[in-house]
């Protein structure tokens, strides 16, 4: 059986990693997916101490967030989608032109 820190730790580098990439990236589909590491690391924690206290309520509660991450792709995506057949680019500087 593995230890609950070990768990904690993954989620750490998981959560590390999507920070960085998401501050040293200029692409938003890039961006985005380090969004979604974040957020699928903070479930990883979520998840691990569920198990450890045996209360299966927070994994409930990681179904329902992945749901609305689901949700929020979709949405995202499109969004994106329009702006790169509008643009032609998904590079954050070009975007700065859509402020009105």
């Amino acid at each position: 059986m593995v230890e609950t820190s070990y768990y904690i730790a993954l989620a750490g580098i998981l959560f590390s990693i999507g920070a960085v990439g998401f501050l040293m990236r200029r692409s938003v589909i890039q961006m985005f997916l380090c969004v979604e590491l974040m957020l699928n690391s903070a479930n990883l924690v979520l998840v691990a101490f569920a198990r450890a206290w045996g209360n299966l309520e927070a994994q409930t509660a990681v179904f329902i967030i992945l749901t609305l991450a689901a949700a929020e792709v979709a949405i995202g995506l499109g969004i994106i989608v329009a702006i790169f057949r509008k643009r032609v680019s998904t590079n954050v500087d070009d975007l700065s032109g859509l402020k009105g």
